[in-house]
């Protein structure tokens, strides 16, 4: 008689989610008290400042040696497109081998090819070396996604703070992006040409050597898997694709209202969206993430034509900023809810490349949204440009009604 098959092991429930009687009420203050979670989170925050200080520091030291913007603008421009095809297989890496173990070596690189930028431009070295030293910083790894997968690890079946943490994140990168081009431009003015790119690249070295020495909050890894790249995952192309309209309304948006009213008006932009997601984060999401989704990108979309009614009925910067700043409150709750469904998407031990490829499709948005931007500005005119942002928005809405049913 055949012996009786072993029984499958049991299914892990989900974790439910307990919180202690002492525990703040706040949600934020909830989030941190997370064991570990102000510590990477600190370091994280650090490593991400730079984030929106490298392109401008590259720009303002490129264009001040060779006296050529179009030299320093396709530099920067390769640099992204590096980053676009080198990210998700370092997040990859990381999924498989673990935080720590790639992230500080891939650091590393990135770190020397900044270095190396410094050189080349101080000692006018020839032009292509440019380009070959700003293509090695696309190594660096995606640290707001690894802080994303931290939080999915910690509270994995804890849809309530997971949308805290995922809002707390989109604040954290509208923040550093909001001041790392103010740090930059200061630095560099105020000291010396180079001295964006060597502050930053410290500031990412030393964030990411705090961030992998939180070996407790790190997600584990699955040795020996190899699973098949989340863009096979029913839905994901069509999530991504929003991604990357979205991305084109940032993009198109920074280019035209910098060609209208200077570059000091964005700010306001990425305060109303920092605020909008603060806000959203302490409010109990609704059940369905897709419906969410799209009452944000709904709301996206008629905010966004605020600023094109602004500009094109008033001469007033007042009212515009007013415009820009209300235009923001509905895109940090849309990058939220993005990486929502990008979590619930995404297999566990493939968490980092996933929300890496939604940050590579975003990066390539508002690559396409500048230059589309730039050349409706060019033909057209700064108040038909504040028509592609808000199209962007609406494409973004057709594509996530169409094609995200399975998220």
């Amino acid at each position: 008689m055949p012996a009786p098959a072993p029984a499958a092991p049991p299914v892990p429930a989900p974790i439910a989610p307990v919180r202690p009687v002492d525990a703040p009420s706040n949600p934020y203050l909830r989030l941190l008290a997370t064991p570990g979670a102000r510590a990477f989170t600190a370091g994280n925050l650090l490593a991400r400042l730079p984030m929106g200080m490298f392109s401008v520091s590259a720009v303002i030291m490129i264009a001040g040696a060779h006296d050529s913007y179009a030299l320093a603008g396709a530099v920067t421009a390769t640099g992204l497109a590096a980053t676009a095809l080198v990210a998700p297989w370092t997040a990859r890496l990381v999924d498989r081998y673990g935080q720590a173990r790639i992230a500080v070596p891939a650091t590393a690189v990135a770190v020397l090819g900044s270095l190396a930028l410094v050189l080349c431009v101080h000692y006018d070295a020839p032009v292509w070396t440019l380009f070959a030293a700003y293509a090695a910083t696309a190594t660096t790894p995606n640290t707001g996604g690894m802080s994303r997968a931290r939080w999915a690890h910690l509270h994995r079946g804890d849809p309530a703070a997971l949308h805290t943490a995922n809002s707390f994140e989109q604040a954290a990168d509208e923040l550093c992006f909001m001041l790392g081009p103010v740090l930059a431009a200061s630095l560099c003015g105020a000291l010396f040409p180079e001295a964006g790119t060597l502050t930053g690249a410290i500031l990412l070295m030393t964030g990411v050597l705090i961030f992998a020495a939180q070996r407790a909050t790190e997600p584990p890894v699955t040795p020996g898997t190899r699973a098949a790249s989340p863009l096979r995952t029913p839905g994901m192309i069509a999530l991504l694709t929003v991604f990357l309209a979205t991305g084109a309304v940032f993009g198109a948006m920074e280019v035209v209202s910098i060609a209208h009213a200077g570059g000091a008006i964005l700010a306001l932009q990425a305060g109303g969206s920092c605020v909008a997601g603060l806000l959203y984060g302490s409010l109990r999401p609704a059940a369905s993430a897709r419906r969410r989704l799209l009452l944000c990108l709904a709301g996206m979309t008629a905010l966004m034509s605020l600023p094109l009614i602004a500009a094109a009925t008033t001469d007033s910067l007042l009212v515009l900023a007013g415009c820009l700043l209300l235009a923001g409150a509905a895109t940090a709750p849309t990058m939220v809810t993005g990486m929502t469904l990008i979590q619930r998407l995404t297999p566990q031990a493939q968490l980092n490349e996933g929300m890496t490829l939604a940050v590579t499709a975003l990066l390539g948005g508002i690559a396409a949204g500048s230059a589309g931007g730039g050349w409706t500005v060019e033909h057209a005119g700064t108040v038909t440009g504040y028509a592609v942002p808000m199209c962007a928005a609406a494409l973004a809405l057709a594509v996530a009604a169409m094609g995200t049913r399975r998220a």
